[in-house]
This record gives C-alpha cells, sequence and structure tokens, in this order.
C-alpha cells in the first residue's frame, strides 16, 4: 500500500476531528505510505486543524462539493492520474460512492448499501463507531491487522501545554460547551439548565470554565451577569486553535457538553466527561474513551428533545 485515499463527505469540525484516531491508525500501520485525502467540504486539516500535523496530502481536483451533484460522475474522469492501492470511502450515500469509484484503484472499500461496491467481498462488521468499523474492515480487505491508535496528549506542543497552565493555573475547573456550529438539528441545551448547573458547581468550590468563541458576545454578556466568575479562557488567545482547546481540556477535572465541535476537541485530551445528545446519535457521535458518560434522551425519556434532561441528571453523573 504506498498510496491511500480517504474521503470524507461531512462538512462539519467534528466529523474531521472524528477521523483522528483513524488516520494515526492507517499512518502506524502503513508507515511509509502517502495518504491522501479529499472532503466535500473544507478541508479543515490543511486550515483549523492543520497544528495536528497528519501530513496528509491534499488531493484537490477543483470540484466542489465533491460527490454531492450526478454530473460529477462524468467531471471526475481523466481529473486525477494517480492510481490509489486502495480508497476508502467514508460515507454511505450511494450517490457519492459511484462517483468517488471513479477514481483509479485497486481496492475499494466502502460501507455504502451492505458493503456492495468493496472491491472483494469478505465478513465485514456494520457498528455505529465508524473508527473501529473501518479498521475492521479495511484489515479484513487487505488480511492485515490494523491497530487503533488513539490521539495521545504527549504530541501537544509544549507551548501549547504551557500557556494552558498559565490560563487555568489551579485544580476544580469544571469545561462547559454549550454551542452548537450547525444549526440544523436542535442540540443545545437551554441556556438557564447551564446557568443553574454552573451555579451548583461554584457551591461545590468548583469553577466553570466556558468554551465559547469570542462571536458569541450577546452570550458570553449573559453569562458573565449570572456567573460573574466564569473562565473564557479563549478570550486570552489569539485566534484559538481545536488544539489548544484540546491542551486547555488537560487541565480540566470535569466537562459537560452538548454534541459539537468543542466536545471532539475535549474528548482528545482523555479528560472525564459528561456529554448531551438529543437528535442526533450518541453511539455515533460521542468521544470513545472510558471517561466519557452519555446522557441521550432518546435513551432516558424517549424524545429526541434534549431539553428534557434535567439538571439533576447531570449532577448525577459528576
Amino acid at each position: 500500500m504506498k498510496k491511500i485515499l480517504l474521503y470524507n463527505s461531512g462538512g462539519g469540525l467534528g466529523d474531521s476531528i472524528q477521523l483522528i484516531p483513524l488516520i494515526l491508525s492507517l499512518q502506524s500501520h502503513f508507515n511509509k505510505s502517502e495518504i491522501y485525502y479529499i472532503s466535500s467540504h473544507n478541508n479543515h486539516f490543511s486550515d483549523k486543524l492543520k497544528d495536528f500535523r497528519l501530513s496528509l496530502v491534499d488531493l484537490d481536483i477543483n470540484i466542489k462539493y465533491f460527490g454531492f451533484r450526478w454530473w460529477h460522475l462524468f467531471a471526475v474522469k481523466n481529473r486525477v492520474k494517480i492510481k490509489f492501492d486502495i480508497i476508502i470511502d467514508l460515507q454511505s450515500k450511494i450517490r457519492n460512492t459511484l462517483i468517488l469509484k471513479q477514481l483509479p484503484h485497486f481496492k475499494f472499500y466502502s460501507s455504502t448499501f451492505n458493503f456492495y461496491f468493496c472491491s472483494e467481498k469478505k465478513n465485514y462488521i456494520s457498528t455505529d463507531d465508524n473508527v473501529e468499523m473501518t479498521l475492521h474492515n479495511i484489515s479484513a480487505l487487505i488480511d492485515k491487522k490494523i491497530s487503533r491508535k488513539n490521539f495521545n496528549i504527549d504530541c501537544i506542543p509544549r507551548d501549547y501545554l504551557e500557556i494552558a497552565k498559565k490560563i487555568l493555573p489551579d485544580n476544580n475547573y469544571i469545561g462547559i460547551s454549550l454551542t452548537q456550529g450547525n444549526e440544523y438539528r436542535k442540540k443545545t441545551w437551554p441556556l438557564e439548565n447551564f446557568l443553574s448547573l454552573s451555579k451548583k458547581i461554584l457551591s461545590q468550590n468548583k469553577k466553570p470554565v466556558f468554551f465559547i468563541e469570542s462571536k458569541y458576545s450577546d452570550l458570553i454578556e449573559k453569562i458573565k451577569k449570572e456567573i460573574p466568575s466564569a473562565i473564557f479562557p479563549e478570550k486570552n488567545i489569539n485566534n484559538p486553535s481545536p488544539l489548544m482547546v484540546t491542551a486547555l481540556s488537560t487541565r480540566l477535572e470535569n466537562s459537560v457538553s452538548i454534541d459539537n465541535g468543542v466536545m471532539h476537541m475535549i474528548g482528545l485530551s482523555g479528560a472525564p466527561m459528561i456529554v448531551l445528545f438529543g437528535p442526533t446519535n450518541s453511539l455515533k457521535f460521542a468521544p470513545r474513551h472510558e471517561k466519557i458518560k452519555i446522557l441521550d434522551s432518546k435513551l432516558i425519556y424517549k424524545t429526541k428533545d434534549i431539553s428534557k434532561i434535567t439538571v439533576k441528571d447531570v449532577l448525577d453523573k459528576f
């Protein structure tokens, strides 16, 4: 395997962060290979996630929203001269898969239509853990075991960790993330619940740390009025990157987050975290490590309405 191509159709920052264990696993196993990357939207690995230094080769074929238009089926031909040893399709829409399969390759992997489009029939598995499923199935396709490699906080640059310790020098910090980047689903827990939770945290001599981008200035002011001692670490950093959020997360005793990009940034640190889910799939999107506790309104209250999760539900998970 000299040349490997990954295709990601998700546009969110969290969608890309979720792929980091998969990328690290492939890089560890195929340590002499070039791993190419193509996305339907922005390539976050060459932008907001560039300080993770994953050394991916950006395959730019100059087609916007690649895979999401049927005309791409014809436009993609002859645009790529590289023949990939394997193409790994990380989504499951038939249209996107058919278009991706036009690129030159020896082996092709996709979970689409119950793995129908894979270049070889093997004993594939289907699970909500996309990374685990993909690693197992690629192992089956190439007849070699690929071990999972998670992100190691030792890879965080020392200067990031020093900044994190300067901003959060003490103990008993509780991280809080409450904003959602994509508004297409109602994933946000009510602000009054977060405020009530924060006051309870304060009464236990804990320090609430809010991860909120500076563009949410009105929200920050509302929180400050209710909780004057609240900490907003991103205000002390110019252009805070996702890796910086992960570095800050190493200073946390615990954290509470909805399903968003920050949840995945904190998750990389391996720090304890309580994650709140409503309409989205907690089995598919929650970070995977032993210190994660999930509160899913669908499982607890049989509804996608995340507001049904109570402050007491969250406090009971501490």
